[in-house]
């Protein structure tokens, strides 16, 4: 009884004094029921390393993230890196931690018995990117193509398409290439078990996914987070890893010491398909 009671008073003490929950969202995931059943289980296991009561909060959308950072109606905003270098330069944040995904790089795949045989050979070909902005899927394949001496939309037709859709077209001949990560390319390669797909150009690792405060948040309530990820990172990623998409972090640890810099790459990729990064793409 008394070491429960001496449990409690030490919570208690080293807890913020924080009266109002605190507001976790995610930008890639939309509405609040896709967004508990990926992240319940964290939400109880954060809760429990800080002592602050944690509230999942649903965002529609990269935008309406950063309204609601404006609008101090939410505390944490877990990022990809692509949307990350816009919410750091439309708005104000702090680094808690970042996300490592293991394997999450940007390639682009042809057919392995197909016309291209170099990254060369897509010149003047289409070579097709899924979702707009995306990191690993228009962005990373995008810079891997400039980093090979390809011009986005000047040595090659650049086109938007979904990926199951760009597959069916490769496999018909009507497209060259397919920018995606690996993770892609392994769903692909069981979804069409009799076709044989090549990885023709390969990035770097990317940047990892980034969790970031609201500036003006009670710096004791951005410490007793970050500390979490230090103190309790096996139990976190073992809650992270009950939602089913969140498996992309299997593997990965999480970092706090984390520097803008790192995401210097992903600004090369704005100015590669000719945006800047204050606005989302395709926003």
């Amino acid at each position: 009884m008394l070491r429960s009671v001496l449990a409690a008073t030490l919570i208690a003490v080293s807890a913020p004094a924080f009266a109002d929950p605190v507001r976790f969202a995610v930008t890639d995931i939309e509405g609040l029921e896709a967004l508990q059943a990926e992240f319940a289980a964290f939400e109880a296991a954060l809760e429990a390393s800080t002592g602050l009561e944690i509230e999942l909060f649903p965002v529609s959308s990269r935008t309406s993230a950063v309204e609601a950072i404006n609008a101090d109606q939410v505390d944490f905003v877990l990022t990809g890196p692509a949307e990350y270098v816009v919410i750091n330069s439309i708005t104000e944040v702090e680094i808690v931690t970042a996300w490592q995904r293991p394997e999450y790089y940007a390639q682009v795949v042809v057919l392995a018995d197909g016309p291209i045989a170099t990254v060369q050979d897509l010149k003047g070909k289409i070579v097709t990117f899924g979702s707009v902005g995306s990191t690993s899927q228009h962005l990373g394949p995008a810079q891997v193509l400039t980093d090979n001496g390809l011009g986005y939309g000047t040595d090659y037709d650049a086109q938007i398409l979904s990926r199951n859709v760009a597959v069916e077209a490769l496999i018909r001949g009507d497209i060259a290439g397919i920018g995606m990560n690996d993770g892609h390319l392994s769903r692909i390669r069981d979804a069409f078990p009799d076709t044989a797909f090549r990885v023709v150009a390969r990035g770097p690792d990317l940047p990892n996914d980034i969790l970031v405060a609201r500036a003006d948040l009670d710096p004791s309530v951005i410490e007793a987070v970050r500390n979490a990820f230090v103190n309790d990172s096996a139990a976190l990623m073992a809650a992270i890893l009950e939602g089913e998409d969140n498996q992309k972090y299997r593997g990965g640890v999480f970092l706090p010491k984390v520097d803008d810099a790192d995401y210097d790459y992903v600004r090369a990729m704005y100015a590669t398909i000719g945006v800047d990064t204050n606005a989302f793409v395709g926003d």
